[in-house]
């Protein structure tokens, strides 16, 4: 879907109505340049706007595919491909959207196709069609206003990050075991991100090389000095996120360790009854039979306290005893 379309001269956009393709294809005669927007375009569009402008079909191509990773590509023509990568904090899922745009830059026209909800190039044109100045150098200027615009757009994404990455971070520290899903959440979104600044430096790189404007070469010196400055919050994050992990991994470790302890404490006791009871039910039980022997002598009340009640203390006591022993035994010499 074409979004705008205007034909560019002299430092002001001629018309205020878009452009058909096959208009704006004509205008590049005439000196000045053309700036196609398109935003997730059909193969019929794109293939028309190809046969029109003379694109390559292998940056058409390129434009169609979703790239990880942004590159810039020379083509015959002297027209060059330049696909960036857009981002968006979104708040209510807290996590963040990625887009694409790829631009054609040539000596008479700039075509961006857009995909992605995170790439939005408007501001980008308003901003630069209120500065003549600019627009004079051609379509270089073009370039530079799409990278100051996306770059400007990770700012608030790093601060969005940075905030998440803060919320796990005091929960892990105050001993609390955060959610290890959520952290490798974020170690992914963080690696996605520096997949699509870190390489953008490259590009800025090989753009500054390439640009026949001196004019414009502090602009994008200024978009590169930024994009260094992402680049570097980012590797932080992403460091520091590997960090939080580890220590919440340890701090699960601690919380395991504290289950295991209860839970022998636990099967500590069951064990001591199950002891004391064992001898005790040995002897109920034996005295519970009906022998005769046992019948016939054990009729009165202190052969009943004697044998029955005493076989019951018996056991109890030695194990008191023999408890107090193992105790004693547990417990570390003062003298070493």
């Amino acid at each position: 879907m074409i979004i705008d379309c205007a034909y560019y001269q002299d430092g002001r956009r001629q018309h205020v109505e878009t452009m058909s393709v096959r208009e704006a294809a004509a205008q590049c005669s005439k000196g000045g340049f053309v700036w196609l927007g398109m935003f997730d375009p059909t193969a019929e569009e794109l293939a028309q706007v190809s046969e029109s402008f003379g694109l390559h079909e292998l940056a058409v191509e390129d434009a169609q595919t979703f790239h990880l990773r942004p590159k810039v590509e020379p083509y015959e023509g002297d027209i060059r491909l330049v696909i960036l990568r857009t981002a968006r904090y979104d708040e209510e899922r807290e996590e963040v959207e990625f887009g694409e745009v790829s631009v054609f830059v040539g000596p008479a026209f700039v075509i961006t196709v857009r995909q992605g909800v995170a790439s939005d190039l408007h501001g980008a044109r308003i901003r630069l069609e209120q500065r003549s100045e600019l627009l004079e150098a051609g379509t270089n200027s073009v370039l530079w206003a799409i990278l100051d615009q996306v770059v400007d757009g990770y700012g608030p994404v790093v601060a969005e990050l940075e905030r998440d990455i803060e919320e796990v971070e005091r929960t892990v520290f105050a001993g609390a075991v955060a959610p290890t899903e959520r952290i490798y959440f974020l170690r992914r979104e963080v690696t996605d991100f520096y997949r699509a600044v870190h390489p953008l430096i490259a590009v800025l790189a090989t753009i500054e090389r390439g640009a026949r404007n001196t004019e414009l070469l502090p602009y994008f010196r200024d978009v590169r000095d930024h994009l260094v400055l992402v680049n570097e919050e980012v590797a932080a994050q992403r460091d520091l996120l590997a960090t939080v992990l580890e220590a919440n991994m340890a701090v699960i470790s601690v919380e395991q360790t504290k289950v295991g302890v209860q839970q022998n404490a636990t099967i500590e006791q069951l064990t001591i009854l199950a002891t004391i009871f064992l001898p005790l039910t040995f002897v109920t039980g034996f005295f519970g039979q009906n022998f005769g022997w046992l019948v016939d002598h054990i009729g009165a009340e202190w052969d009943f306290l004697a044998l029955g009640i005493g076989g019951l203390l018996v056991p109890c006591i030695a194990l008191f005893i023999w408890f107090r022993r193992q105790r004693a035994a547990r417990r570390p010499n003062p003298l070493g």
